[in-house]
């Protein structure tokens, strides 16, 4: 007689969790009892799973600010239109306080701007030794016309060659002042970084300057990063509080050069303005 051992368990019961083609979600073997607990970690391994939410995920975790990795670069037009407004006022100043020719200075950085325009109209994002070159070249033209019409200005006053219109002094001193705000920002704008085109290509990722966004990217937003019009703010407060505002510079050069902006401005306000109040007086 035969002794034969008969399985009679169900192979069900013994079989491994399968998952369903396709979808994340694990599914438990038949004939298993409902667990609560057990369903609901699935549901929250599924939600992690899902690709929406992992893009979410790199958005926020993973991926860097668009200061630091790189963009397409800025547009020309704001920085164009604020060297166009430094060269018309340096243009209407009283042929006194200019260098003479009045037309040469003027002349040499529209010359200079429409060649950058040129070499690259459209979005900054072009590495050139050159057009930097030209950009630099331009910023200092401005910044020696804009010097000597200040430094002029307030020779007139101290000797008292400025006349007696308080209205047109004024008026002088308010040009030289904003022109003064401009060349400083296109400084700014420039030496940051190696550039516009070198923070687009993400060359350097430590700042010269520390604008408030780069503190706060979960307020700003990852796709925030520094144009022109951040470092024309960046002159105006430093011309008008002599001291930074919300922008900390973190390196020597910034330093020294928010430094220079202030003093000039300091000088100018206070030589003209109590000149002004002599003479309204």
């Amino acid at each position: 007689m035969t002794n034969s051992t008969e399985d009679h368990s169900d192979p069900a019961s013994d079989a491994e969790p399968t998952a369903e083609p396709g979808l994340n979600r694990v599914i438990p073997p038949s004939g298993s009892h409902h667990d609560p607990e057990l369903h609901d970690r699935l549901d929250r391994i599924e939600r992690l799973l899902d690709p929406e939410n992992l893009m979410r995920a790199a958005e926020r975790d993973i991926v860097e600010p668009a200061w630091k990795r790189i963009t397409q670069g800025e547009p020309r037009w704001s920085v164009t239109l604020a060297v166009i407004v430094a060269i018309a006022l340096q243009y209407a100043l009283p042929a006194t306080l200019t260098p003479r020719p009045r037309w040469l200075l003027p002349a040499l950085e529209l010359g200079v701007l429409i060649a950058l325009f040129i070499a690259n109209p459209g979005r900054i994002d072009r590495l050139s030794r050159s057009i930097r070159s030209a950009t630099i070249v331009l910023i200092v033209l401005a910044s020696v016309a804009n010097a000597s019409s200040a430094a002029r200005l307030v020779w007139t006053i101290i000797n008292g060659r400025d006349g007696q219109d308080a209205t047109a002094l004024l008026g002088t001193a308010a040009a030289i002042w904003i022109t003064n705000v401009i060349v400083f920002s296109l400084w700014y704008w420039e030496l940051d970084r190696g550039g516009p085109a070198a923070r687009a290509h993400g060359v350097h990722d430590r700042p010269d300057f520390m604008f408030a966004q780069m503190l706060s990217p979960e307020v700003s937003g990852t796709d925030w990063e520094p144009t022109y019009t951040d470092y024309l703010y960046l002159s105006f407060t430093n011309a008008t509080a002599f001291s930074p505002t919300d922008t900390m510079p973190f390196v020597t050069w910034a330093k020294l050069t928010m430094m220079l902006q202030s003093s000039v401005s300091l000088v100018t306000l206070v030589v003209v303005i109590s000149r002004a109040v002599g003479l309204l007086n």
